[in-house]
């Protein structure tokens, strides 16, 4: 492709920004005409690895972008379909001589990319694909074999130790051809969904910006001691921020070291675990690269083929926080309320559900997905199988967290439990910490326990064991 009305491409995919976006800066710097595209997936109405939160979510970062490329003379275009037609199309549109993308780690994404770059030899353009989501790649930090590791520890030490890249400046202008067509921008009505009622935090690049300094000037230095409470504020609540690469990873980890050197020992402390969950999140990357098999099979070969309960109605019980154990019914009316749940209460609910009510990892990995502002295919997954014991570094099967000590650890004033189940506020928190002695309902509209823990501890570890020496 050449002429004198060649362009280049940058397709925007989870990097919903333009400070600090390795393919936006590239397709800058090629001093031709960008054309900055937003693809619409096709599906309506239902999806098993997304829904209205999070779409909503979306579509107020594309208004958000489109502002901000317009403030630098650009244009977001917005098409809808297969990405790999709609972006041969566009190409041959704008004479593109380049395509610029930052790299997906999922493997929907990955065989997209190679798609693309079928598509873009065929075509005569240049294909960049950059590395963008993550500080290393999944081929970065591996073991004196040079294979994956399959635990974080060693993981960990490894990452911590590699050189990490800095932030790039944002491009300081753009030119977008006036002649290529767009789509509107999106409301979730565009995949036959409605407005959630969820109060979702703010979306755009500015409100994550915010978010991320106001957890640099405070929250993860406390993070070590506070992250595991949920009624604290004490999580940095960017999520759904690196989710959707509304701030770079590179950003954050910058940031985070900045702040380390200007805190004390303590507040050292708690960088430096928020920076381990940094690391956390890119091991379940690497996970996920090397064994795509975990989003369809457990990634602990003892564990395949374990028995699961059919889902009914202790699956609709846990999924709308009617289970009577109020710390996982608060957890679940979180999700339902606010798009988010915190981490504490994600391995409480998806170890009570695999565990006390045996039922299927994958039925709450989808049930997440489809709900969580923040699903990440990779950690999510991750998290799942951790809490089922099924998956890489899990949780023994043996350990089972129990509802009523969790409670009585993480919130035992009933504060988080309180705040999200109105009809307990009137009840003293102790109630809170053991099933009711009495054999009646904490209030007259909460139901009673729908499980007896101890039981179902026992039937856990009985099958778990069982069928451990069968796979042996």
């Amino acid at each position: 492709m050449s002429g004198k009305n060649a362009s280049v491409i940058h397709w925007f995919r989870r990097d919903l920004r333009i400070a600090d976006n390795t393919a936006l800066c590239r397709a800058a710097k090629s001093e031709l005409p960008v054309l900055p595209v937003y693809i619409l997936s096709d599906w309506t109405e239902s999806h098993s690895w997304t829904g209205p939160n999070r779409q909503h979510f979306m579509c107020g970062c594309l208004e958000s972008l489109a502002k901000n490329l317009a403030a630098l003379g650009g244009r977001l275009i917005i098409r809808r379909g297969n990405p790999v037609e709609v972006l041969r199309q566009l190409i041959l549109e704008s004479h593109a001589k380049a395509l610029y993308f930052n790299s997906d780690p999922d493997p929907f994404g990955k065989s997209i990319e190679d798609a693309l770059q079928k598509l873009c030899s065929e075509l005569g353009v240049d294909c960049h694909a950059c590395a963008d989501v993550s500080l290393h790649g999944p081929d970065e930090a591996l073991n004196q074999s040079n294979l994956p590791y399959r635990v974080f520890t060693p993981y960990s030490k490894n990452w911590l130790a590699l050189p990490k890249p800095s932030p790039l400046a944002k491009p300081s202008a753009l030119r977008t051809p006036s002649h290529i067509s767009s789509l509107a921008l999106p409301t979730v009505k565009v995949w036959g969904g409605e407005i959630p009622d969820a109060r979702i935090v703010e979306s755009g690049e500015r409100a994550a910006r915010e978010r991320l300094k106001k957890a640099i000037s405070g929250t993860i230095q406390t993070y070590s001691a506070k992250r595991d409470f949920p009624a604290e504020n004490g999580t940095s609540r960017i999520s759904q921020d690196l989710r959707f690469g509304l701030v770079s990873i590179r950003t954050v980890y910058a940031e985070a070291i900045k702040a380390r050197a200007a805190t004390d020992l303590a507040g050292r402390a708690g960088v430096d675990v928020f920076i381990k969950e940094l690391a956390w999140r890119e091991f379940y990357f690497a996970i996920l690269h090397h064994f795509p098999n975990v989003l369809n099979e457990e990634f602990n070969l003892e564990m395949r083929g374990l028995p699961w309960n059919e889902p009914g109605e202790l699956f609709e019980a846990w999924k709308h926080g009617r289970t009577g154990f109020p710390m996982v019914d608060a957890g679940m009316r979180e999700l339902k309320a606010t798009g988010f749940m915190h981490n504490r209460l994600r391995m409480i609910t998806a170890m009570f559900l695999t565990k006390d009510l045996h039922l299927d990892w994958r039925l709450g990995e989808s049930w997440f997905m489809q709900n969580l502002v923040d699903g990440e295919i990779a950690s999510n997954n991750g998290g799942w199988q951790w809490s089922a014991g099924t998956g890489a570094d899990a949780a023994p099967y043996f350990r089972i967290q129990n509802p009523w000590s969790q409670t009585a650890r993480y919130d035992p004033d009933g504060i988080y439990i309180k705040r999200w189940i109105p009809e307990l506020a009137a009840i003293h928190p102790t109630r809170f910490l053991e099933p009711p002695l009495d054999g009646r309902p904490l209030a007259p509209d909460y139901p009673l326990p729908c499980v007896d823990h101890k039981t179902e501890r026992d039937r856990t570890l009985a099958t778990f064991k069982r069928h451990r020496e069968i796979q042996r």
